[in-house]
């Protein structure tokens, strides 16, 4: 007796097509048939009998019908998700075989969080690109809640910055590569610049700058305020931009919380400073998310190998200057 798996498989093998997909993906992103079929350009009844015939061929319900559209049923949801990660691999192979057809050394999409942009990505990518020259590499900023969606569906190869320790973790493998502090940041003319053994009650009249709410940063943040009977900073502005930060810090009498390897260079020219206070809270590793479920490219392997070089050779130069 076949069983219901292999009976579904069998249809779906033969009988589903990319439109399909495409258009399933599009009622999941408009909940409305009519606008998705639009955007295939296919009339709403030829529309329709589409999505009926993926509800028969995977026996199950897709679609919820309400009266102010279609909601995708648990069912459907998984389904949109699978499908979104198929349409960006035939993407993302199309865009590979393009970019060897033009002499290039095949693609590769990576998100960067705060954590990595200042100097481990760089280097990766200027160890990528002695590789491999003619790479092709886009870099895509953001917070997990941005970078993260996009790796499950495909359309990033992988995320590097602080690995995420609760949320996000779904369907992602993880390789850590360092373990990073926080520190707190100021412009070299602030007024605790040069200021030694600093606590938290000297800090937290002045103005601070967050990572934004979603950030798993920010909710220590706000735990450790309320836990020194502090609501919130007396100003407050919320950024993941350094560049933004780092104009900020040098004009006003803020103090900015960011990962220890940020700074580094603006501290040494004199631009910044670390304040003499230890940041009881935010150390975490810093590594490698990709999806779990999607073989990685070679140029996005040989990405991750100058991931991890880069990330032992700085380790084996912390124990050589402690050792010295």
């Amino acid at each position: 007796m076949v069983s219901r798996h292999t009976r579904i498989v069998e249809k779906v093998q033969t009988r589903l097509k990319f439109r399909q997909l495409r258009l399933l993906v599009a009622v999941g992103r408009h909940n409305n048939i009519q606008s998705a079929a639009r955007d295939l350009n296919v009339s709403q009844p030829a529309a329709t009998k589409m999505i009926q015939d993926m509800e028969l061929d995977f026996e199950v319900q897709l679609f919820d019908r309400t009266n102010r559209g279609v909601i995708p049923t648990e069912f459907g949801k998984a389904l949109i998700r699978h499908g979104q990660l198929i349409l960006a691999q035939v993407a993302n192979a199309a865009q590979e075989l393009d970019d060897l057809n033009d002499g290039s050394s095949g693609r590769v999409v990576v998100g960067s969080l705060l954590a990595a942009s200042p100097w481990i990505l760089p280097k990766a990518i200027e160890r990528l690109l002695a590789e491999r020259p003619n790479v092709m590499i886009k870099v895509v900023e953001g917070t997990n809640d941005a970078l993260m969606p996009a790796l499950r569906t495909g359309e990033i190869d992988m995320v590097v910055g602080r690995l995420p320790v609760s949320r996000h973790r779904d369907g992602t493998a993880q390789q850590k590569l360092f373990d990073e502090s926080i520190v707190a940041v100021v412009g070299s003319h602030h007024p605790l610049a040069e200021t030694k053994d600093l606590s938290f009650e000297q800090l937290k009249d002045y103005g601070w700058i967050l990572p934004p709410p979603e950030t798993s940063l920010r909710r220590r943040v706000d735990g450790f305020f309320i836990s020194q009977d502090v609501a919130s900073p007396a100003v407050s502005l919320e950024s993941v931009s350094y560049l933004a930060n780092r104009a900020l810090l040098q004009t006003q009498p803020l103090i900015s919380l960011m990962p220890s390897h940020v700074p580094e260079q603006d501290v040494a020219q004199g631009n910044l400073a670390i304040l003499d206070w230890e940041v009881p809270f935010g150390s975490g590793p810093v590594g490698v998310s990709y999806n779990a479920k999607a073989r990685l490219s070679p140029a996005a392997q040989a990405l991750l190998r100058a991931l991890q070089d880069i990330a032992v050779d700085a380790q084996s130069s912390i124990v050589d200057k402690d050792g010295q």
